[in-house]
C-alpha cells in the first residue's frame, strides 16, 4: 500500500500536522500512524476516519482514484 502511505503523509504536511497530533485524531497510538505512512494498512474504521478528517475518498488514499 504504497500509494496509501504517501497520500497520508502528503494531506498530513499540506494541513501541517505532526505524526502525534494525527495519531491523536484518530485515536490511536503514534506507532500506529507512523506504520501507516510507511507501510501499514489502517482497520476500515480508521481509513473512514482518515478519509472524513481530510475530506477524501477512500478510494483516493487507495490509489484507486487521483481525485
Amino acid at each position: 500500500m504504497k500509494v496509501f502511505g504517501e497520500r497520508l503523509k502528503e494531506l498530513r504536511e499540506q494541513q501541517r500536522l505532526s505524526q502525534r497530533a494525527m495519531a491523536s485524531v484518530l485515536g490511536i497510538a503514534q506507532p500506529s500512524y507512523i506504520r501507516y505512512e510507511r507501510d501499514g494498512e489502517p482497520c476500515l474504521e480508521t481509513l473512514v476516519k482518515i478519509a472524513q478528517f481530510f475530506d477524501v475518498s477512500t478510494d483516493y488514499l487507495l490509489g484507486l482514484d487521483d481525485y
